[in-house]
């Protein structure tokens, strides 16, 4: 099966147009918009859910593909075989997320970022922590974030070194990660959160987001 192919012969140039603007136009696109591209690819998937092991070939070749519904069909695929993941795998994820980075594809990553490191908690150590202090962006946002859905399980003093280290940050989308990680997390420990936002200078962004839930 041809999934590339099947992709572009279902091309929509007017849907691609206003999904290329959505996201600044920073890449181009097919027009298959999710429920299309996931009806097309739904049999190419089932099939490669059967995969033994990650089909790092596959993934790349996705990526060296302009069109950004073969990005999201690499992280479809990902999300799919995420228990075949192992530490051994972060180098080449670490790859995918600071190669044609825009918020849309390193959010969808940073899920499965999440998955892996809460079957593996050395990969916070070995590799995520490291991210907090890189000179990449979308590394620093998925280290902020990474923990969104763990909820009880989300290691506090993680978050805020995650955070203290990247509040000064003028980015936007460090800013916004930090509020999102807080909001997230205020449904879960509601005062742990308000204490943090009480004591350390955030971005207005930041504070405004992280406080959304805190009076309700």
């Amino acid at each position: 099966m041809d999934i590339f192919q099947k992709f572009y012969d279902n091309k929509n140039e007017k849907n691609a147009y206003y999904m290329a603007k959505y996201i600044k136009n920073m890449f181009p696109f097919i027009g298959l918009k999710k429920p299309e591209r996931v009806s097309l690819s739904k049999e190419f998937l089932k099939l490669k859910k059967k995969d033994k092991e990650v089909d790092w070939d596959f993934i790349f070749k996705c990526y060296d593909m302009p069109e950004r519904e073969f990005h999201y069909l690499a992280i479809d695929y990902m999300d799919m075989v995420k228990n075949l993941f192992t530490p051994m795998d972060m180098e080449n994820i670490e790859k995918l997320i600071t190669r044609k980075s825009w918020w849309d594809t390193v959010d969808y990553i940073n899920r499965i970022v999440g998955h892996v490191a809460m079957r593996y908690p050395e990969v916070k150590e070995n590799t995520i922590r490291r991210w907090i202090y890189s000179d990449n962006i979308w590394l620093k946002r998925v280290s902020i974030i990474f923990q969104l859905k763990y909820k009880e399980n989300t290691d506090t003093e993680f978050l805020k070194e995650a955070i203290l280290h990247n509040s000064q940050s003028d980015e936007f989308f460090i800013n916004k990660a930090i509020g999102w990680a807080l909001r997230e997390y205020s449904k879960t420990n509601k005062e742990w959160v308000k204490e943090f936002i009480d004591n350390n200078e955030l971005s207005k962004l930041s504070v405004r987001e992280g406080s959304k839930y805190l009076n309700k």
